[in-house]
């Protein structure tokens, strides 16, 4: 536990102090206001009478207490200040105007006077000195600088290297299968690469002359696939175009590739093709 520095004992023992100053003073120019509200007029309410100071010493308090704040926002507010002024010269002129009483003025002493002026004046005082203190600190919280945020420190991430892709192993190709052959003939009819097979069942071995090739032509003729087929058909029907193409320019020479095209309902440049194919061939 951190102790006090002997600075803010002080201040704590001082502001004890003013507050019990504070306290005293306005307990007895409270309780000497009511006693002139009794003997002047409230004589016959004493509870209306206990009240009536109120509405001077309230008007010290709350014009201290504006003042402050507007110490705090850095500017002055002159209603705080004539609330103040006003509550504390009417409590002091009326303590002190209460001394009279029935007698005459010459016949008081000066002193009853001074007793009547010091607790309203002290009040005011005391008060005063204890919104000093608040002020003093409230004003040491507000500028007391804030912790500046801790930026946190970027850690780098580790670059992971990429793994290098692994080839995959090479399969060998399988074997083409032969056509299907319904379990019950296999079991009637040793087939496919039992050691069963006889010799005279056996395929015979291709050779190299081709009479392999003439006894078994399956083996090696290979169905066209779809775009050949597809460009077998086009190169027919640009022979037969080029070959209509050459006989219109026989008959027109100055035809041209445009005219050649929508004849056959293709672009320009198709029929610019046409018409080259057909005079290369003439």
């Amino acid at each position: 536990m951190k102790l006090p520095t002997p600075s803010q004992v002080l201040a704590i023992g001082a502001g004890l102090v003013i507050i019990a100053l504070t306290g005293a003073a306005f307990w007895l120019s409270y309780a000497h206001l009511a006693e002139v509200a009794l003997a002047h007029g409230l004589g016959g309410a004493r509870e209306r009478a206990w009240a009536w100071p109120a509405t001077l010493d309230l008007f010290i308090v709350a014009g201290e207490l504006l003042m402050l704040r507007a110490a705090l926002t850095k500017q002055v507010d002159g209603w705080a200040i004539a609330l103040t002024a006003v509550g504390s010269v009417g409590s002091i002129v009326l303590n002190v105007a209460g001394v009279t009483g029935t007698r005459n003025p010459a016949d008081v002493p000066v002193l009853d006077y001074v007793v009547a002026a010091v607790p309203p004046t002290a009040a005011l005082l005391a008060f005063g000195a204890l919104m000093q203190q608040i002020h003093q600190a409230l004003a040491r919280v507000e500028s007391r600088p804030e912790p500046e945020a801790v930026e946190a420190e970027l850690v780098p991430l580790a670059v992971v290297p990429a793994l290098a892709a692994e080839p995959l192993p090479q399969v060998p190709a399988l074997p083409v299968l032969g056509p299907w052959v319904p379990v019950a003939e296999l079991l009637a009819k040793t087939a496919g690469t039992s050691p069963d097979l006889r010799a005279s069942e056996s395929p015979e071995p291709f050779r190299a002359d081709g009479e392999g090739a003439e006894e078994h032509p399956e083996l090696f003729s290979v169905p066209p696939t779809d775009d050949e087929q597809h460009d077998e058909v086009e190169a027919t029907a640009f022979e037969r175009q080029v070959a209509d193409a050459r006989s219109w320019l026989t008959d027109e020479p100055e035809l041209t590739g445009t005219a050649i095209g929508k004849k056959l309902g293709k672009s320009d440049a198709y029929g610019r093709r046409v018409r080259r194919a057909a005079l290369a061939t003439a």
